[in-house]
């Protein structure tokens, strides 16, 4: 920007203990309320966090190296940078604060960073995978509203790791996708398919945060799961999954994603369950009963929330589109 477009306010004589307030106040003239409110705090607590630890030069060219590695290791198929935010435990934090959901509704949890968009549209009771190595398994769900009523027509994208506990995209001789559809709710809002069980496996740990993992003297091993995301107009997105009861990573997942109301039995479908959904007697059963949160209802709980986590902080906000900044008036 032309220098002689801006109104820069003049800087004091620099130190440790004023360049917060010097940059906060040059970075004042945005005009995005939201955005500057977001740019104030950012700069207060990346300060703080320097003050506090007394960062030294070398370890702030460390993390600055290692962003840059986590930035070459992104490419159209791999986001590095999503997985550094689950194993930080940020995406889990952010898919809280962001979609809050009332009592007896559907948790959500990380989407991590293997959801692509070029999944097939399926028919209830179609296989989603492919892999002829994997455990057959018949999923059957519902969807409701949180009165209880049947969601008809809601989009639900679904994805899973093939055998050997890889997505498709992972594979080098991919081909197009598999392990992965969309569906549509029907008039009862039940939606059905077959899959394959789950298994854990291990995030991609070749790069810049599978080293991090390791220098934490942690894992880097999710737990068996599905990826399920509901989108229909009229009610708050939700990202979720379900994760197998008794897995050996169910309280230690590398990304933070599991929830207790998330886990469920594996069972097996018995002689009627077989007959009416065309499968063996015995096959591997998964079944859920999702409960979805209308637009409104997610909008007002987050304000509610936002509001009380904020004034417990001492911070006086107003709302702009449903997301705070600061209440100067």
């Amino acid at each position: 920007m032309d220098p002689s477009e801006v109104n820069m306010p003049p800087l004091k004589d620099l130190n440790t203990e004023n360049i917060t307030e010097n940059t906060i106040l040059n970075n004042s003239s945005c005009e995005d309320l939201r955005m500057k409110y977001l740019m104030e705090r950012l700069v207060s607590h990346l300060h703080d966090f320097a003050r506090e630890t007394r960062l030294s030069t070398s370890e702030w060219m460390s993390g600055i190296q290692f962003l840059t590695a986590v930035g070459q290791t992104c490419d159209e198929v791999r986001q590095e940078f999503i997985l550094l935010s689950d194993i930080l435990g940020l995406s889990t934090l952010v898919d809280a604060i962001d979609h809050p959901k009332p009592p007896h509704t559907t948790e959500g949890t990380v989407l991590g960073p293997f959801h692509t968009h070029e999944a097939e549209e399926m028919s209830h009771g179609d296989k989603m995978s492919s892999d002829p190595d994997g455990e057959p398994l018949l999923v059957l769900c519902t969807l409701k509203d949180s009165a209880g009523r049947p969601i008809e027509g809601c989009k639900i994208d679904i994805w899973e790791t093939d055998s050997t506990g890889r997505y498709d995209v992972q594979h080098a001789d991919r081909k197009g996708p598999d392990g992965r559809c969309v569906m549509y709710s029907d008039k009862d809002g039940i939606f059905w398919f077959k899959a394959i069980k789950p298994i854990p496996y291990s995030i991609p740990y070749d790069g810049p945060v599978g080293k991090l993992l390791k220098k934490l003297r942690r894992h880097p091993y999710r737990p068996s799961h599905m990826h399920f995301m509901f989108e229909k107009p009229g009610y708050d997105n939700l990202i979720t999954a379900l994760y197998a009861r008794g897995d050996p990573y169910e309280t230690s997942d590398a990304v933070f994603g599991v929830k207790d109301s998330l886990v469920v039995d594996i069972t097996q479908a018995h002689r009627e369950i077989a007959e009416k959904y065309g499968v063996k007697e015995g096959t591997l059963l998964m079944t859920y009963d999702f409960v979805l949160v209308s637009d409104e209802e997610a909008s007002d709980l987050r304000e509610q929330k936002s509001r009380k986590a904020l004034e417990a902080l001492g911070r006086k906000v107003k709302f702009l589109e449903g997301l705070p900044v600061p209440d100067v008036d």
